[in-house]
């Protein structure tokens, strides 16, 4: 049986004895929870022998459908994987009636291998390279989302619990905005604490009934990503409890900003210092050097960043989302920034990827970019200053097709993940790419607004 850190243990049922159902769930490609329900003596047996289900789940189609022509299905009998509970063990799930768990759970082969196409499987490649160099990535991400009526065809902003009125405008740094919807703020902070999900700060954004909550950084990559994951599956489920929906897809008003998912991080050595601190503004080498690494994969990673038809629409000049490869010193324009503060929290925000991404594809794609950059002691272009949407600069993809090609050609995606993931995402995007093109843009946006 594969060992996951110190693992979960029957200890969390029997103190939480109201505990009636389960989930156990993996996360998909699409950052979709696939899994299953199951009472509390079942859950007993999954913490010890761990479940099944065919490997082909975690490479399903937005939809929810199988990947035609994938090797996962037919070809190999649509075999099993065996999943067992990751180290982040029980959750509880707030937004539900009954008093319920999830149990995380990730993906291997019958020999006890880990299932390559799992995408936290993916980031734990890419953390395992760090480590074996005695570095520890810190990584923090700051996540977008609109809570939307979605009663009608016609999106719009949910009526105020506090004031009974729809209030149809952007409010940026509102605090108004943010009592408008209190008792729901104030819920989903208990349920964060709950969970254990480290939420920080919360704003109003600049679109329509967007806020944006800020999660603490924690110097393990997996961690952050399951923070994200679960927080995301959080804020969904909670505001369908408040009698509205919550969505992080890039896009869903063409008027307004789309949402995106920044993500910060440093990187300590093995005795806890961070190697991007000069003690200045400039940053270390060692800095520099990952900026480059995630410049040179920026272009091929936009697949992992923007993974939907309706991400793009986010991914437009001037819209406060990055569309240039560039970096700079405290320049939101850029798609690479280096905040300001003081140097020992010296680091890298990488401002491109949306809302709607899988954030354990994400983090790994940054963070594997960022090591390249570092094992190569690539040297990246002049900083830019003033507006990047002003300037001659090389562009990120800006439709899907030309994203998924980039994606497949690139040299370095390969040495990010696996070729299993890279096949699986590839046939994946293609099949969406291909059936997209049959809806409308309503249609399409009626699809992302709960899946992603």
């Amino acid at each position: 049986m594969p060992v996951s850190g110190s693992g979960p243990t029957s200890d969390w049922l029997r103190d939480h004895p109201q505990a009636r159902t389960i989930r156990a769930a993996a996360c998909d490609l699409n950052g979709v929870a696939r899994g299953k329900r199951m009472p509390i003596p079942s859950a007993q047996k999954v913490l010890s022998d761990g479940t099944r289900f065919p490997m082909s789940v975690l490479n399903l189609d937005i939809w929810g459908e199988d990947i035609e022509d994938s090797p996962l299905v037919f070809e190999t009998g649509d075999k099993d994987g065996q999943l067992f509970p990751t180290e982040r063990g029980f959750v509880p799930m707030p937004w539900l009636d009954a008093p319920t768990a999830l149990l995380p759970i990730w993906m291997f082969h019958e020999d006890g291998r880990p299932y390559e196409g799992d995408p936290r499987h993916a980031l734990a490649r890419v953390a395992e390279r760090f480590k074996d160099k005695g570095l520890t990535p810190v990584v923090a991400v700051e996540l977008e989302f609109f809570l939307i009526d979605d009663s009608t065809r016609n999106l719009q902003v949910p009526v105020s619990p506090r004031s009974g009125k729809r209030r149809k405008a952007a409010e940026i740094l509102s605090i108004r905005a943010l009592d408008a919807f209190d008792g729901f703020f104030t819920e989903l902070y208990e349920a964060c604490e709950a969970m254990e999900i480290p939420a920080d700060t919360a704003i109003s954004e600049a679109g329509l009934g967007q806020f944006e909550i800020n999660l603490v950084h924690v110097a393990d990559p997996l961690r952050a990503a399951d923070d994200a994951w679960l927080f995301k599956m959080l804020v969904k489920g909670l505001a369908r409890r408040h009698g509205f929906a919550a969505s992080f897809m890039a896009k869903p008003y063409d008027d307004y900003s789309g949402s995106g998912m920044h993500a910060h991080f440093s990187v300590l050595d093995e005795t806890g210092t961070n190697i991007f601190d000069d003690g200045g503004e400039k940053g270390t080498p060692a800095l520099h050097h990952a900026i480059a690494g995630c410049m040179d994969a920026l272009q091929d990673s936009t697949l992992i960043f923007a993974p939907h038809a309706n991400s793009y629409d986010r991914l437009v000049p001037g819209s406060h989302a990055p569309t240039s490869v560039c970096w700079a010193y405290e320049n939101r324009t850029a798609a690479i920034r280096v905040p300001s503060g003081a140097p020992v929290a010296r680091r890298i925000e990488h401002r491109v990827a949306g809302g709607d991404v899988n954030p354990y594809l994400a983090l790994a794609a940054i963070l594997g970019a960022a090591l390249n950059g570092i094992e190569d002691a690539g040297t990246p272009p002049a900083p830019i200053t003033g507006n990047s949407y002003d300037q001659e600069l090389p562009q990120v993809p800006s439709d899907w097709k030309s994203a998924i090609e980039r994606f497949e050609n690139s040299p370095h995606i390969p040495r990010i993940f696996a070729p299993d993931l890279i096949r699986n995402l590839l046939m994946t995007k293609k099949q969406e790419h291909r059936d997209m093109q049959e809806l409308t843009p309503a249609e399409q946006v009626e699809i992302y607004l709960d899946t992603v």
